[in-house]
């Protein structure tokens, strides 16, 4: 299956909700121009949500020196005084941003200096025109946060810490974004002398479960999403049968070839 939007940028870029929703939406016309049917997966429903329905993001380009003096503001005075700065020029933004998501706040305030109107007033949505089904997967809490405490110790083992320490040699700041994400600032922590390797990955599994708890409680509010448990037995044939009843009733037509090989991962090759 050809991937899109995987190793486009260099560690040191920046990279907003507006430049990613352009991009998914290039990648989807191209998709669709080949005769093809795009899959959107991931699990930031920020971003999902923003592409699926069409946010009208505020034309405020990012604005680097500004942001600098904003998160050294944080980082002295602590996030709630920018917070409150934000409550004061944009009430609702404030009502839906927490204090300790500062780079949200940030982008909140930086909106509102550079166009003079708070950021909810700039937005509104504009559905794109396509038809969508929305699957998802759900697994007990227990079972979820085992499986996310696997992964971080096979990203362990694979080399992220040197993953980290490569980058960090090659002159990227340790504030840069990619190494502010999760997974990479613990690292970079460690690598710095502030934890012992052990505290860092016990870091890693609490901040990702913390994450997931978010997302699946964003998840939970997109409205049509067909959930399914991969530890129910016949999950992935029911899967398949939506997938199958959706494209069969877009494509209007019986003859067309839908049928999946169910003995494959789930991850298909683009098509019909």
């Amino acid at each position: 299956m050809p991937h899109h939007l995987i190793d486009i940028l260099d560690p040191r870029d920046d990279y907003s909700l507006a430049l990613y929703q352009r991009d998914a939406y290039q990648a989807i016309a191209a998709v669709h121009a080949r005769g093809h049917v795009p899959i959107l997966a991931g699990g930031t429903p920020l971003y999902i949500r923003a592409v699926l329905e069409g946010w009208q993001i505020p034309p405020a380009p990012p604005d680097p020196e500004l942001r600098a003096r904003l998160e050294h503001r944080a980082s002295v005075e602590g996030p709630e005084s920018l917070h409150r700065e934000l409550a004061q020029v944009d009430p609702a933004a404030a009502a839906r941003i927490p204090p300790e998501n500062v780079r949200r706040v940030i982008r909140a305030l930086e909106i509102y200096a550079t166009t003079g109107r708070p950021m909810t007033e700039l937005e509104g949505r504009r559905p794109p025109p396509w038809h969508v089904l929305i699957l998802g997967l759900t697994l007990p809490r227990d079972e979820l946060y085992r499986r996310i405490d696997e992964r971080v110790e096979r990203q362990i083992e694979r080399g992220l810490v040197e993953e980290v320490r490569r980058l960090l040699e090659a002159g990227v700041s340790p504030d840069a974004p990619a190494l502010t994400a999760l997974g990479y600032r613990q690292i970079v922590a460690y690598l710095r002398g502030e934890c012992s390797l052990e505290e860092a990955i016990e870091r890693i599994k609490y901040d990702t479960h913390r994450y997931a708890r978010h997302q699946m409680t964003w998840l939970r509010r997109l409205p049509n999403v067909h959930w399914f448990d991969p530890q129910e037995p016949g999950w992935y044939e029911r899967l398949l049968a939506s997938a199958r009843a959706f494209l069969l009733d877009e494509t209007d037509c019986p003859g067309v070839n839908v049928d999946c090989d169910e003995r494959q991962e789930p991850a298909r090759e683009e098509g019909r």
